[in-house]
């Protein structure tokens, strides 16, 4: 009897699969649409002549008002008062949230308070402001902090109720310290609801700052705004809110890189890292 040959075996390398990146169309899409758009609308006749300027001619005012300094003194105003409004919100919401999320009793006493105080819009307070401050850019500061305070402040006790229990119970068994438990356990459970709150604190703070200066009159971006529109200077007002528009796009960019940055071994981070 003639005995077959086992057939050979046949072993499989691995394939491994580079992953091309791959180009967002749909936000790249949208910027096109909005930009023929508004090309397109403001010369079709539907609004009155110098109404509503297409978007050429706001770019162009835009670059000719570029060429001066007067821009770019406003916009160095309204970018100092918004940093330092959000520095010392941040700041503020950071050690209050901390301190609060940690101590029971004072979040149970402080909970209807921040209920009530957090609703109340800045926009609201200005004219108390105005009384206390004055006109200065003092006033857009403390409508900043007061608005961003809320933000942080939320967001850190959230962060401090998703804590691992047990990993407090760890760090009470190993008695540590209250500096060491907010080092090792609070802190890098906490800090990806922080830069959250950081993130929605910019985007309110650079509002404030503008309609501050709108409103209060304080130099800057709003003031500008406010001149053109009373001016009659149609195209130089949407010159000056497209600019803000981009000030603010930025501002959230900025913030994102610096999150994945800082957060590179979050596993939210490392999954919204993948999926894109």
């Amino acid at each position: 009897m003639k005995v077959l040959d086992a057939p050979p075996s046949r072993e499989r390398t691995p394939v491994t699969r580079t992953r091309k990146p791959r180009i967002r169309i749909a936000p790249v899409a949208g910027i096109v649409i909005f930009a023929v758009l508004a090309e397109l609308i403001p010369r079709s006749g539907l609004f009155g002549e110098g109404v509503l300027p297409s978007l050429s001619d706001v770019l162009a005012e835009l670059g000719r008002e570029a060429g001066g300094s007067a821009l770019w003194e406003a916009l160095g105003r309204t970018v100092r008062t918004w940093a330092i409004g959000l520095a010392i919100a941040v700041a503020a919401g950071v050690a209050a949230g901390v301190i609060i999320g940690l101590v029971p009793l004072l979040r149970a006493l402080t909970a209807s308070t921040v209920e009530f105080l957090r609703p109340i819009p800045s926009v609201a307070l200005i004219p108390a402001v105005i009384l206390i401050f004055g006109t200065g850019f003092q006033s857009g500061v403390v409508l900043i902090v007061y608005a961003g305070f809320w933000q942080v402040l939320v967001q850190v006790l959230y962060g401090i109720q998703d804590i691992d229990p047990v990993a407090q119970d760890t760090a009470s068994s190993y008695r540590f310290s209250v500096w060491a438990r907010v080092r090792y356990v609070v802190w890098p459970t906490t800090l990806p609801f922080v830069f959250t709150g950081i993130r929605l604190a910019a985007s309110v703070a650079l509002v404030l700052a503008i309609t501050g200066e709108l409103v209060i009159g304080t130099p800057g971006i709003g003031q500008l705004i406010s001149v053109a529109q009373s001016g009659g200077a149609t195209t130089s007002m949407f010159a000056l809110v497209l600019l803000t528009g981009v000030l603010g796009v930025l501002v959230n960019i900025g913030f994102r890189i610096a999150e994945r940055a800082t957060l590179g071994w979050h596993p939210s981070v490392r999954k919204s890292a993948g999926a894109r």
